[in-house]
């Protein structure tokens, strides 16, 4: 029978580029000297530090930048609130979130049964989502609604088997 997997993961090597890129960029733009504005990657966080909530705006759009330039879908950053931290600074967390949470998974698995296409299944598995259905055709029917539809979270689609 016919299956493939929903999954929801981030590319941490592209996300490490990106910051590392960012982090660079910001040592040397004119901007950003004497603000102490630092980016760091965690290990499922990026930490943001800058002197006033608009440096940190603008340290974000630079890190979001870099981002989007090696295909990363903002979808994945979850902002934290901005903190004041020692030294007259401010900080702000964004978390990488990988992999589909449980009320997420309902919401797609109610999204393709109310598809109505015929014969299609849908079950939760852990982090991920395994569709399977008789027709190879329905389950690229399915694949081409779910790209369509916005989950506010980042979607990719393998182990596709016939």
């Amino acid at each position: 029978m016919p299956s493939f997997d929903v999954v929801s993961e981030v590319d941490m090597q592209e996300v490490r580029n990106a910051v590392d890129q960012a982090a660079r960029e910001v040592s040397q733009r004119f901007d950003f000297k004497n603000t102490n504005s630092s980016v760091e990657l965690g290990e499922t966080e990026i930490q943001l530090a800058s002197v006033s909530e608009d440096r940190l705006a603008a340290l974000r759009q630079v890190v979001e930048e870099k981002l989007v330039k090696r295909k990363v879908s903002m979808k994945v950053l979850d902002y934290g609130t901005i903190e004041q931290a020692s030294g007259n600074t401010v900080r702000q967390v964004a978390t990488l979130q990988s992999g589909i949470a449980a009320d997420k998974a309902k919401d797609l698995n109610k999204a393709i049964k109310a598809m109505g296409i015929k014969g299609i299944q849908s079950s939760t598995q852990g982090d991920q989502l395994r569709v399977t259905g008789k027709k190879r055709d329905a389950l690229q029917e399915v694949i081409t609604q779910l790209k369509a539809g916005d989950f506010g979270i980042p979607l990719q689609f393998n182990n596709f088997r016939d």
